[in-house]
């Protein structure tokens, strides 16, 4: 497991290499991954965004920004936090995300928090670069 704490937020990552939904001799590579966002600040905050950076085994990297996290933009409160899973396919056995997540507070002040860079690694790597 992967875990940071910026600005009062602990982000925890674990990643899932998906073998079914896999397609090696196509060079198509599946991973879920499993988010917990926890509030450590003193007031609730929402959750407004997100934005990925996935580089590949190859070094292509892919931008990813959207609002919120599976559809949703959660409220979390002091001490709560919010799960979610979700997934990336990759043309390359293994590669690395890493991100942030965009906040704002009660007061209506925005920050960010930093989501860990974590590996992304299949059985099908025969030397794992990350």
């Amino acid at each position: 497991m992967y875990e940071q704490t910026s600005n009062g937020i602990t982000i925890r990552v674990r990643a899932f290499f998906l073998e079914d939904q896999s397609q090696p001799a196509g060079n198509h590579y599946v991973w879920a991954y499993h988010v917990t966002i926890v509030n450590d600040r003193p007031h609730s905050v929402q959750l407004l965004s997100r934005h990925w950076r996935i580089t590949d085994a190859q070094g292509r990297v892919q931008e990813v920004r959207g609002a919120g996290v599976v559809g949703e933009q959660p409220v979390i409160h002091p001490g709560d936090s919010f799960e979610y899973t979700s997934g990336t396919p990759l043309a390359t056995p293994s590669g690395i995300m890493v991100g942030s997540y965009g906040f704002v507070d009660e007061d209506g002040e925005t920050f960010e928090a930093d989501i860990p860079a974590f590996s992304l690694d299949s059985p099908h790597d025969k030397a794992p670069v990350n």
